[in-house]
């Protein structure tokens, strides 16, 4: 084990002196240091951990989303590439609090970048040795540091670049092959970016989406700089990391943020989004109507036979809306037993046709358990015209109030007085 000392500054570092700060500000972590071999160099935030195993030092970035055995609740370790072999030094940043799985391999990824981008301070800042430091950023980073020339346009990768191209190590490379392997739109971004950079002699940052020469599509985030001499670029060099799992943490993070976990459907919040969006200008897609659903008796099945059953009954209800509603419709639970369907207003919809198919769909008993039940449906529908949103919506709730005053399992279609 060992102690924190007094804070101090990372003047014998080959990092940006605000590099702790701002790694500290992205990971809104309570304190962030530098650790060498045995001993804290410096510290920004919030009191170190007195207890920091040595073995968790490795060559190799670690997250513990839970913490460890220590003062901390949150602890992430990152190796960091030195000009001097002879050294060892950690990023390590902690917190009073938990953070999810998710939320951390996310923050470490992100981290992870921060400590490529800091070696190529050192690599600009230290010319004779940056082959060195590139290859250990690399292995130790996870990344790869790619140049190329110009204008000659003579590429040259790490092993990390191959690996993350799954070409073999150290083949000939040429650009035009490379640009082959990018997504087209991701081509065309990369290269309005490139040309841009290369005529101002300035930089980017780009997420860029590729097939491999295996076949496997990945994305990968390319970060990129220009020298050049007398306003001349004459290279263009930079970092080229494998994002594929952050980016699909990501779409998994916005599936589950629009999802109702329990049906799987559409939630209110995508359902509130895609409403306000009535008219298509911000999506192009306008919506053409709003039809509201009320499952009947769903009360007392969930008071007789428990929440248990009343859930399955949700799920099947869920099941049935989706199979009745048409193409390019999005469904969703936006309450207990409320659900919506909003058409696309680009095609045509027979409101009463799909109001009597939903209204039939649920005419069949629902079998919870070892026993089936009846549970209807009140339909409420009103047409898009040149309303807001909350009018549409309004609406539409009075066209069911008038379905479930009209007895129930009917459905009505809005029309103003």
């Amino acid at each position: 084990m060992v102690q924190p000392p007094p804070i101090a500054a990372a003047r014998d570092t080959a990092l940006p002196e605000l590099f702790l700060g701002r790694v500290r500000q992205l990971a809104e972590c309570a304190g962030a240091g530098l650790f060498e071999t045995d001993r804290w160099i410096a510290c920004e935030g919030g009191v170190a951990p007195a207890d920091l195993p040595l073995s968790l030092l490795q060559d190799f970035a670690q997250v513990f989303p839970q913490g460890i055995q220590s003062d901390a609740a949150f602890l992430l370790i990152a190796p960091i590439p030195t000009l001097d072999e002879s050294r060892r030094l950690w990023l390590v940043l902690w917190d009073e609090r938990p953070r999810s799985e998710l939320a951390s391999h996310i923050l470490l990824a992100r981290v992870t970048e921060l400590v490529g981008q800091a070696a190529m301070v050192g690599i600009r800042a230290a010319d004779r040795h940056r082959q060195c430091l590139l290859e250990r950023a690399s292995a130790t980073a996870r990344i790869g540091i790619w140049s190329c020339t110009l204008p000659e346009e003579r590429l040259t990768w790490t092993n990390g670049v191959y690996d993350l191209f799954e070409l073999p190590r150290g083949s000939l490379i040429r650009r035009g092959g490379t640009l082959e392997m990018y997504a087209p739109e991701s081509a065309r971004q990369m290269l309005a970016l490139r040309a841009e950079a290369i005529a101002t002699c300035g930089d980017f940052n780009f997420d860029a989406q590729i097939t491999t020469a295996k076949g496997n599509q990945r994305w990968m985030r390319i970060t990129a700089t220009v020298d050049g001499v007398d306003g001349i670029a004459r290279r263009i060099f930079g970092m080229k990391q494998n994002i594929t799992e952050e980016k699909h943490m990501a779409e998994r993070m916005r599936l589950l943020a629009q999802t109702d976990v329990l049906t799987g459907l559409a939630n209110r919040s995508l359902f509130n989004a895609r409403l306000e969006d009535l008219h298509g200008q911000r999506n192009g897609v306008p919506v053409g109507a709003l039809v509201l659903i009320d499952l009947d008796d769903f009360k007392a099945i969930n008071d007789t036979l428990g929440h248990v059953h009343g859930d399955a009954c949700l799920i099947k209800a869920g099941e049935r809306l989706r199979h009745c509603a048409p193409a390019g419709a999005l469904v969703a639970r936006i309450g207990g037993d409320e659900f919506a369907i909003l058409t696309d207003g680009r095609d045509h919809v027979d409101v009463e046709r799909l109001s009597t198919t939903i209204i039939g769909a649920f005419e069949h008993p629902i079998q919870l358990g070892l026993q089936q039940h009846r549970v209807g449906a009140s339909l409420g529908i009103a047409m898009r015209a040149a309303q807001d949103a909350d009018t549409l919506y309004r609406d539409a709730d009075a066209a069911l109030y008038a379905a479930k005053s009209a007895g129930r399992g009917t459905w009505r279609l809005f029309s103003a007085a």
